[in-house]
């Protein structure tokens, strides 16, 4: 297969991104949606008028694609004009689609219990990887790049190296989960990375992690529309509902803006249950009020 050659546009860019610290993975997305641009327009992306820019839009919302994957290409060009072209004017022509705000899918406990005892064997592989991802609320990728090291028992802590964002942070380690990690450590005996890949130099991709979740969740019986994205919902949910507070669920799950994890509270059900609705108060109120206009 014939290697794709680096243009001096795009190593520009590059460079420009590496000045700027992105991280590998938003590198890939930022050049892979300016060659999609490129596709389009038939000719250098550098070359792109107003106008270009404009039926690009259009075509795009012709196509439905989706207001995440429209506002991600949206990002990417603006970088690409504002930084590596050095034409700030052109941001002024790209617009982002509002995203509609849906509520996340959540598992019971009940749920998340019948799904990790579902975990298909040989091995305890996916049950330890899938039991961080709801004990620790880790997303696929932290779960998949996990060392042996990260697992401090000493302090109950799970260390997350390099997260979202590029940021460390610390997650919790329950003492039943470390039991799970203790029988499969004592299985397997991983030594590098924690989840191994094949080869065993390499991790456990994310795809492999989700296709066991899928797998997973239909053994289960689960039909509700989940993922593996799903247990560090269901995560973070269960502990507003045991009335943690909001900022230590933003610390645990790696929030940068405290609105990214509030919006749990719309779905922890056990916590809207359980609270007391203003119209009980007013009730009371206007039970007391109409017994002493009542005839002595």
């Amino acid at each position: 297969m014939k290697e794709e050659k680096t243009t001096p546009l795009r190593q520009r860019m590059i460079e420009d991104m590496h000045i700027r610290g992105l991280c590998a993975k938003t590198q890939q997305g930022h050049i892979r949606c300016v060659k999609h641009f490129a596709s389009f327009l038939g000719r250098s992306p550098d070359t792109a008028t107003p106008e270009d820019l404009r039926a690009y839009q259009l075509q795009m919302t012709k196509d439905l694609v989706s207001a995440i994957t429209f506002n991600v290409r949206i990002i990417s060009l603006r970088f690409f004009f504002s930084v590596t072209c050095g034409r700030e004017e052109m941001k002024r022509y790209m617009q982002f689609h509002r995203q509609p705000r849906k509520l996340p899918v959540v598992l019971s406990v009940e749920e998340v219990a019948k799904l990790l005892a579902s975990v298909p064997g040989p091995g305890l592989n996916y049950r330890a990887a899938l039991g961080i991802s709801y004990g620790a609320g880790l997303r696929a990728s932290e779960v998949c790049n996990l060392r042996v090291r990260d697992i401090e028992s000493q302090r109950m802590l799970i260390h997350v190296d390099q997260g979202k964002g590029s940021k460390d942070r610390q997650a919790m380690l329950s003492p039943s989960l470390l039991e799970v990690l203790r029988q499969y450590w004592l299985e397997s005996r991983p030594e590098g990375w924690l989840f191994p890949g094949k080869p065993k130099i390499s991790p456990l991709s994310p795809r492999q992690l989700k296709r066991a979740f899928m797998a997973t969740k239909d053994m289960a019986g689960i039909t509700k529309p989940a993922t593996l994205h799903t247990l560090r919902h269901s995560f973070a949910t269960h502990l507003l509902e045991a009335n943690t507070n909001v900022r230590v669920v933003q610390v645990l799950l790696g929030h940068a803006k405290l609105s990214t994890t509030a919006r749990y509270a719309h779905v922890a059900t056990k916590t809207i249950q359980s609270t007391v609705s203003p119209f009980e108060q007013m009730k009371l109120v206007q039970d007391r009020v109409l017994r002493s206009d009542g005839p002595d």
